[in-house]
Parts: structure tokens; C-alpha cells; sequence
């Protein structure tokens, strides 16, 4: 609604009803459901507290989406201390109210983002939208008395759902809120959380913060902590509760000096162990972790669902893992495989090549950037890499790799009709007399001929793009002339 549009008749007797709080709470029992979404706005936005309570206690449907009235809106402290007040009301009594069906208080902020725009639609349009899978409880609760609920129906537990991303100084206020609210309703109210990401806190608040969470609700974990091994390990019993996992990504795990074989061994079993109750999982990443080395089929050997998308990035890695990698039956299905980062120049890349070949029907994005890959390397997986039909995006940027050679690869690749996208470095014929530094023009000339390459080849369209690191900063510099 614009500047100049007058208020609808709705809202103008929203702002009616708000004008005489307690007549408004009086109502809550005769007022159509249709109506609990506007008034709630209309409360929310001027912050009416009393107001607010009651229809928590009141609200019509399974789930109260404040976390996208709040995205929206703006976050008040007072507002959200309302709700947890009508809330924390609501599960003091020992029997349920004869009308109230809330389950869920999510305050996600990027779900249920058409609720509150959609209620002036009718009331299958507004029932329907809370029946999506996300306003679902975790567990299906159980019917008491058969399928009706009567007025004395015992309280069931509510969940609060969040996504969490734990750092130092993000959210305090809030979460703090969160936990002492769950914590005083012993069981009643649940904490839980599809996306958590912990990023650089101390283990013990981590440890903490998980105690309260509900873990077979976690389908999303990153951890990026800058942990050692001993860290992980004593962290690793809380990942293998998270039975309903779907991705997870692992970063920064470096081993000290001073650990010994056999505690490496211990922790390593530890936390490879965990997969075997992760049913779910279908993307791992993996970005330096520093106990890969020898060992990855310890954590292959433990998996328990196909992936669709395992990354294993800036890892040290011996031939006997790729070749594992190759022969483990939860891969055939992936659907992105990045090993970017991981140094393949002195490794034979037959197990690669039969990697591709297992892959070949299913395999859409590979990423393979400064893996030190030579030419005579390239020719082994070449054949395979022809073969796989999905392939939509290639990345060999940081390779030493030859014109002829991407002259090879854009030829032995016009089958593959769905590649759109290419990312490779200047072949070694572009640098200058000096080794690692880079010519422009040279590069220019040879890109020119890729280019030309593709239209006679009928891919014109398709995006060939280079990445070279600048010789003053490092960083690398994309280039399309």
C-alpha cells in the first residue's frame, strides 16, 4: 500500500479494537481465526504488550511465524519478551485451552515469509500455509482421546524453532532468553534448530548452548572453530546425536605436536564414528583438517546414505585415499565433487578417473583448483570426464596446464551438451621469462584462440573464464576479453 491509499476497513478496525486493550483480549475467544494474523501486526506494531500475551495464548493455528514479523517489522525486545510472557502463561496450565492449536513458535526469519501478507485471503489459503513441512513439529505428536482435541486434553510440548549461528557477541540477549525460558519449563518447551553454525567460541560455551538444543532437529551444523583434535573429539558425541543431519561442513582442524599417535587414533575413531547415525547426511564438506591423511576411509567407511555433494578442500591427502574415495559405494550418486586445494601432483589420478567414471551419469560441478595437475595428469581422467552427461561447471584454475592440452579439453568435451561454465588458468605458455609471472597480452592472445575454438566447435556460448594470481597482491584476477 502506498503513501496516499487509505487504510482498508481491516485495519482501520484492527486499530479500533487495539484502542481498548482489554475489550480486544475480552474478544480473543469469539474472534474469527482470519482476523488473529492482522491484529497481531497491528498489536506487534504498536507494541501492546497485554495484547500480545493473550493471543499467544489464544493464537488459532499450529505455528506463530514471529520470526519473519520481526525481519519485517523490527525486533523489539519488549514484544518478544511479550510472547515468551503468553507463552511461558500458556504452558503453566495444566490443561489446554479449548481453542488453542499452537505447536511450533518459529522465529526463523527466512521462512513463512508470505503469512503475514496473505491474511486477507480465506481460510484455506491461510491454513494452508501453515501446513508446510517447515511448521511441522520434529516428532509427530501423539492424539490423545482419538482425533478430536477436548477441552481438557493434557499439554503437549512447544517448540521453538531458530537457526543459530554461534560467535562471539551475535545474539546474546536473545539466546540467553531462549535457554532460561526452556530451562524453566522442564520439557514443555523445546529448543530447536535446523541450521547451526558455531564460529570461533570457547568449547565449553558451545557445549553449553548444545545441552539446551534439541539435536535430532539439527539438519544444517558448520563448524568453523580453529579447533585442534582433542577439541573435536570431545565434541563429536553431540554430532552423532544429530540423527536427522543433512550437511555438514568441517573446517579448520589442525593436530598438535604434542598428541600422541595413539590419541590421534582415538579421536579419529571418535569422530568417524559418529557417521554411522547420521542416516541423512548427503552433503560433506571438509576444508582443512589436518588428520585426513592416510585416514580417510575411516570416515567413508562409517557412512550410512549416499551424498550428493562432498567436498574435501586445502586437506593433504595419499593416493591410498583417492583410491578408497573411488571405491566407496556412498558416492556413486554425488552430484558435486570439489578436491580444490588438494595437492594431486605427485599422485597417480587413475583412481580419479574411475571416481568420474562411477559418477559419470549423476556428476554436475568439479572443482579441482590448485591441485598442482599437469598435463600427463589430465589426459588419465580426460576420457572419463568426456562421459559424464550432467557435467554443468568445470574449475582447473591453478593448474600448470598447456594450450594444447585446453585445446584437447574443450575437443574431447563438445558432447557434453549441459557444460556451461569454465574456470582455468592461463596455460604456462602466457608467462613471461620469469617463472609464475604473468603477461597479459600473451594470455590475451591465446584466451582469443579458446574463444574462437568454441564458436567453430558450435559452444560459443559457453563461459571460459581464467583466474590467475595478481603478481602484486596474490589474489586472483578473472579475465573474460
Amino acid at each position: 500500500m502506498s503513501m496516499c491509499d487509505p487504510p482498508r476497513l481491516l485495519e482501520l478496525a484492527t486499530q479500533s479494537l487495539l484502542k481498548d486493550e482489554a475489550s480486544a483480549i475480552a474478544a480473543l475467544e469469539l474472534l474469527p481465526m482470519e482476523l488473529f494474523p492482522p491484529l497481531f501486526i497491528a498489536a506487534y506494531s504498536g507494541r501492546q504488550s497485554e495484547a500480545l500475551k493473550a493471543m499467544v495464548q489464544a493464537w488459532p493455528f499450529a505455528c506463530l511465524p514471529l520470526g519473519s514479523l520481526m525481519k519485517e517489522k523490527q525486533f523489539h525486545q519488549d514484544n518478544f519478551q511479550a510472547v515468551l510472557s503468553g507463552l511461558d502463561t500458556l504452558l503453566s496450565q495444566e490443561v489446554r485451552p479449548r481453542r488453542w492449536r499452537l505447536q511450533v513458535l518459529d522465529l526463523r526469519k527466512n521462512v513463512h515469509q508470505n503469512f503475514w501478507t496473505v491474511w486477507s485471503g480465506t481460510r484455506a489459503s491461510l491454513c494452508s500455509l501453515m501446513e508446510s513441512e517447515d511448521t511441522q513439529p520434529v516428532k509427530t505428536k501423539q492424539k490423545v482421546n482419538g482425533s478430536r482435541m477436548g477441552v481438557e486434553q493434557a499439554l503437549v510440548p512447544v517448540e521453538m524453532f531458530i537457526d543459530l549461528s554461534l560467535k562471539k557477541g551475535s545474539h546474546e540477549q536473545l539466546l540467553a532468553s531462549l535457554i532460561e525460558k526452556v530451562k524453566q519449563k522442564k520439557g514443555l518447551l523445546h529448543l530447536c534448530c535446523k541450521k547451526l553454525s558455531i564460529f570461533r567460541v570457547p568449547l565449553q560455551n558451545i557445549k553449553l548452548i548444545v545441552k539446551m538444543i534439541r539435536l535430532d532437529s539439527v539438519q544444517d551444523l558448520e563448524v568453523s572453530c580453529t579447533w585442534n583434535l582433542s577439541n573435536l573429539g570431545n565434541f563429536a558425541p553431540h554430532l552423532g546425536q544429530m540423527c536427522d543431519l543433512r550437511r555438514l561442513v568441517l573446517s579448520h582442524i589442525h593436530t598438535s605436536l604434542y598428541t600422541s599417535l595413539e590419541e590421534k587414533e582415538q579421536c579419529v575413531h571418535l569422530f568417524s564414528s559418529q557417521f554411522l547415525s547420521l542416516h541423512h547426511l548427503q552433503e560433506l564438506c571438509l576444508d582443512s583438517i589436518s588428520f585426513l591423511e592416510g585416514r580417510l576411509h575411516h570416515v567413508l567407511r562409517c557412512l550410512k546414505s549416499s551424498l550428493k555433494i562432498l567436498w574435501i578442500t586445502n586437506c593433504l591427502l595419499l593416493e591410498s585415499d583417492l583410491m578408497y574415495l573411488s571405491q566407496c559405494p556412498y558416492i556413486s550418486e554425488l552430484k558435486d565433487l570439489d578436491l580444490s586445494g588438494v595437492n594431486l601432483a605427485s599422485i597417480s589420478l587413475e583412481p580419479l578417473r574411475d571416481l568420474l567414471e562411477k559418477v559419470s551419469t549423476t556428476l554436475q560441478t568439479l572443482g579441482l583448483i590448485d591441485c598442482g595437475i599437469v598435463d600427463s595428469q589430465l589426459t588419465v581422467i580426460l576420457p572419463s570426464l568426456s562421459y559424464c552427461s550432467q557435467l554443468t561447471a568445470i574449475k582447473l584454475c591453478g593448474n600448470p596446464i598447456s594450450m594444447s592440452m585446453l585445446k584437447n579439453l574443450q575437443r574431447q568435451n563438445i558432447r557434453l551438451i549441459n557444460l556451461s561454465y569454465m574456470l582455468y588458468s592461463g596455460p604456462w605458455e602466457s608467462d613471461q621469462d620469469f617463472p609464475g609471472t604473468f603477461h597479459l597480452g600473451r594470455f590475451a592472445h591465446l584466451h582469443n584462440k579458446l574463444k574462437w575454438m568454441l564458436h567453430e566447435l558450435g559452444q560459443a556460448n559457453m563461459d571460459w573464464f581464467s583466474a590467475n594470481p595478481c603478481h602484486h597482491c596474490g589474489d586472483s584476477t578473472f579475465y573474460d576479453p
